[in-house]
């Protein structure tokens, strides 16, 4: 069923008991198999594939929403798996980047924000306004609290609860979810070279091995240590920017970095 207002773009192919509402525009070459639902104003890049019993842009399940409508942004490229769950969000709404993936039955709360090449595991559940930057991976069960963010390039262990912020480039696990170190398997997967690694690791222990100091003096630290460098100026920029929510760091006698 796909009501009159829906805008579909060139070779786009639905399935048999799909439902796509009036506010819905889905880009070319996209495909929803069988038993989709698309509501509220959402818009579906191109090339999209989603699974059968997933739905997306529907009101959030926020009490205080009302039900209301509200905006969906979906990326190209991205793979929506069976029963994925992803909800609008108010203003500018829920907004997702490219490429990203989808695994089954994972669930996307109203205002998130996620960049490109995002991968939640089956039964990743994001709270509320949770942001998630580029690149990032979350393991299978896992609970990110709502407002959370995680920066570019984090991986998050399987089944882990993670209340705090997770800086980029960090290996994040447990519950509640702390830091074991940097994700360098990730960074070498995606090319960066030895010697930057290697400046990611000497950052991540000038922030988490001196303790005794307050936390923005070891963030200019590494603003005076590391000037120039664009990666650890990323870390900056996260520790830095407003958050709600406490910082995810290395718990005593946590495995070394």
């Amino acid at each position: 069923m796909v009501e009159e207002g829906a805008r579909l773009g060139v070779g786009v192919a639905i399935g048999p008991f799909c439902h796509i509402g009036a506010g819905a525009e889905i880009g070319d070459g996209a495909t929803l198999h069988s038993h989709v639902v698309v509501g509220g104003f959402t818009r579906i890049g191109a090339r999209a594939r989603i699974f059968p019993f997933a739905a997306v842009g529907l009101p959030s399940q926020d009490i205080k929403a009302a039900l209301a409508e509200g905006a969906l942004t979906i990326g190209e490229g991205c793979v929506i798996r069976e029963g994925v769950t992803i909800n609008a969000g108010v203003g500018e709404g829920t907004r997702i980047g490219a490429r990203c993936v989808f695994l089954a039955a994972s669930h996307v709360a109203h205002d998130c924000r996620l960049g490109d090449d995002v991968i939640l595991s089956n039964q990743v559940l994001l709270g509320g306004h949770v942001e998630i930057g580029d690149h990032a991976m979350i393991g299978g069960g896992t609970a990110v609290h709502q407002n959370v963010r995680i920066g570019a390039h984090a991986f998050v262990g399987g089944l882990s609860g993670v209340e705090g912020d997770v800086i980029p480039f960090t290996l994040a696990s447990g519950n509640r979810a702390h830091l074991f170190g940097l994700n360098r398997v990730g960074l070498q997967r995606r090319g960066f070279a030895p010697e930057c690694i290697e400046r990611l690791r000497r950052a991540y222990r000038l922030l988490f091995a001196q303790e005794g100091r307050a936390l923005s003096d070891r963030i200019d630290c590494l603003s005076r240590d590391f000037a120039g460098d664009a990666d650890i100026a990323a870390i900056i920029e996260f520790l830095r920017a407003p958050s709600t929510r406490p910082l995810c760091a290395p718990r005593a006698r946590a495995e070394s970095p």
